[in-house]
């Protein structure tokens, strides 16, 4: 599939969007805009490697229809290269009143191969405030893949706050160029302690997670000599304006 109907698909999704019922001539038609970086970490692993990993998004838009970016990388700084760097450009519309529809497209730059995938989920609250970000892609090679993304904030006192969260992939077919074998590929898991110093807007954190590859992938990982699995001491801030 060619980059050109990659953004063609990606376009649709976006036009369907704004046009769900009461989007795009919202009643209230204010202009907002923000960003946040939930991770801004170091990472050291139990094996003195260190990662520099970044979680962060952006958005304009009304309450019915936004513009978002999201950014997440993962830069070895022993190898001084990017394991990980990810973008996407999505729109956004409420569906609920809890949770948000969202398509776009995502584009992968690490080191080696890039992607580029058109990419459709639902962000939002799900019972309990388990935080939910759920993505299918499809690559411009016409791979699908998903993501399910899930975090819960425990409040311990007004300012101290235990985060555990995790995060898992899946895909439909292999694609033995960026190293992602078909079935379940990855999944991290993570619990963060973090204080809150500033209106949440400023809010620094430790914590531990814990990386690991399955199936195909973690055995592509293994052929090339790398680790399919790490545990990391981690530090870090998260900010928001």
């Amino acid at each position: 599939m060619k980059k050109r109907e990659l953004m063609m698909i990606a376009s649709g999704v976006a036009l369907s969007l704004g046009t769900v019922p009461g989007a795009g001539l919202a009643a209230d038609a204010r202009v907002y805009y923000g960003f946040q970086a939930e991770q801004l970490e170091y990472r050291m692993s139990d094996e003195s490697e260190k990662r520099l990993v970044w979680d962060a998004d952006a958005f304009v838009g009304t309450d019915e229809l936004k513009l978002r970016w999201q950014g997440e990388g993962e830069r070895d700084l022993d190898a001084d290269s990017y394991e990980k760097l990810e973008n996407r450009f999505v729109l956004q519309t409420p569906i609920s009143d809890f949770f948000d529809a969202k398509g776009g497209v995502r584009i992968d730059t690490p080191e080696g191969a890039d992607r580029w995938y058109g990419t459709v989920g639902v962000v939002g609250l799900a019972p309990q405030w388990f935080e939910v970000d759920a993505d299918l892609f499809v690559s411009e090679r016409g791979d699908g893949s998903a993501r399910l993304d899930v975090e819960y904030e425990g409040l311990l006192t007004n300012r101290v706050t235990l985060t555990p969260s995790f995060e898992i992939n899946a895909a439909f077919s292999e694609d033995r160029e960026i190293e992602v074998g078909k079935g379940l590929s990855s999944a991290e898991f993570g619990l963060r302690l973090s204080y809150d110093l500033i209106d949440r807007a400023i809010v620094p954190y430790v914590g531990v997670a814990y990386e690991r590859k399955f199936g195909d992938t973690a055995d592509f990982a293994k052929h090339d000599g790398e680790d399919y699995e790490a545990t990391y001491l981690v530090t870090g801030l998260r900010v928001m304006f």
